[in-house]
């Protein structure tokens, strides 16, 4: 039986020196594993909100956590690290306060389009100026839709969250159920205050007319739906890192491992976006100058076989590059000749270190771009596009 998700109400305790995270309220979440749909890094904006006169709607979908320095103010007074719109009043003397649905809302675009399996809304560092409850709503509309288009009132939007009420200082976690894709939210807050960060953990569900149009891509990256399902060691950054968009800028921006003090060695697995040839192999080290693995080889798998891709002693496991040397703070690049269909792939790093980048170009075979579009056409409640009839080559 699932645990059911902890509830934080109420205001936190006013600021009283030290660690301000020395109170802070939180409980493990189910979902939190999963990529954030909503990340900076995949594209996510906060493309409108109604206020944000303390404090800018983009802070909300910053990757870092949420800082607080007591004695920094500015002209609108104190300097938040999150949203923060102005406090609200009622119509006149005799109704002062804010009328029962009063809000205040900002919109979002996911970085990546997909299926949401929960949220967190985060209260962090606001104590005593958070919003009393939220709610949060979805919609998918392809495109770059602009405020406008997402306001009206063709729009249909599905409630994600119901009007919950939330505490400060606090990560407030909401299980999501509806299992459909979505490219933008709508977060509303009641009747006004502020929030730290938005959280949107969720599946990927790339667009397969996209991924057909450009033909050979990144079949691992995050916002082609690539996921990196396990690995040896999380201890200084998360494998998920290894998938993000461009170069790392910084160590803390791929996957780092501790010091091993063994003769075993470190490895990610991941889950291809559809069943697929690679092609042409990248290993980034960048940033890793002292710390960059001394070898790294690559394994791959097909489970359409019925494989068990957590069983890494397999037979179905087949090498797409044998062990090969690696350079500090480097991009790697291998050609691959004929290498068999894979739906995982697994990367094996001796003895330890760190991997900034993977990338791995390639072409869904056809039975992985089918499930590509009966997938999507799952998601989105619309038909698989007919295949069109292959042509024979005449000998």
């Amino acid at each position: 039986m699932t645990a059911p998700i902890p509830r934080f109400t109420g205001d936190a305790a006013p600021y009283g020196g030290g660690d301000p995270y020395a109170d802070y309220r939180a409980a493990g979440l189910p979902f939190t594993h999963l990529v954030d749909l909503a990340d900076r890094r995949l594209g996510g904006s906060v493309i409108a909100a109604n206020d944000e006169f303390f404090a800018e709607r983009e802070n909300l979908l910053k990757p870092e956590i949420p800082r607080f320095d007591p004695e920094s103010f500015g002209h609108k007074g104190k300097v938040m690290d999150g949203w923060e719109t102005r406090r609200r009043r009622g119509a006149s003397a005799g109704a002062p306060h804010p009328a029962e649905g009063d809000h205040d809302w900002a919109l979002i675009r996911l970085g990546a389009p997909g299926v949401v399996h929960g949220i967190v809304v985060d209260t962090a560092h606001f104590r005593g100026n958070y919003p009393r409850a939220v709610s949060v709503e979805a919609t998918a509309v392809d495109g770059t839709p602009s405020p406008e288009e997402l306001l009206a009132d063709t729009t249909a939007w599905t409630e994600l969250v119901p009007r919950t009420p939330i505490g400060g200082h606090a990560a407030n976690g909401f299980p999501v159920s509806v299992r459909r894709r979505f490219t933008h939210l709508r977060l509303k807050q009641f009747p006004d205050g502020g929030i730290a960060r938005l959280r949107v953990h969720g599946e990927v569900a790339p667009d397969p007319a996209w991924l057909t149009a450009l033909g050979t891509f990144d079949l691992v990256a995050l916002e082609n739906g690539g996921v990196a399902e396990d690995a040896s060691d999380r201890f200084y950054s998360p494998p998920a890192n290894s998938i993000q968009p461009g170069r790392s800028q910084r160590m803390d921006e791929g996957w780092e491992t501790r010091r091993r003090r063994d003769t075993g060695h470190d490895w990610v697995r991941y889950r291809l976006a559809a069943q697929a040839s690679v092609r042409a192999v990248e290993i980034d080290t960048g940033c890793y100058k002292g710390n960059a693995p001394g070898w790294a080889a690559l394994y791959g798998l097909d489970a359409t076989s019925g494989a068990d891709p957590a069983d890494p002693t397999a037979p179905a496991w087949t090498e797409l590059l044998p062990r090969t040397r690696l350079q500090p703070d480097t991009v790697h690049r291998f050609p691959l000749d004929a290498a068999p269909p894979v739906t995982h792939v697994r990367i094996d790093i001796y003895p330890d270190g760190g991997v900034a980048r993977l990338r791995l170009h390639g072409t869904p075979t056809d039975t992985g771009a089918q499930r590509l579009a009966a997938r999507h056409a799952e998601l989105t409640g619309q038909p698989p596009p007919r295949r069109r009839a292959s042509r024979t080559r005449s000998t």
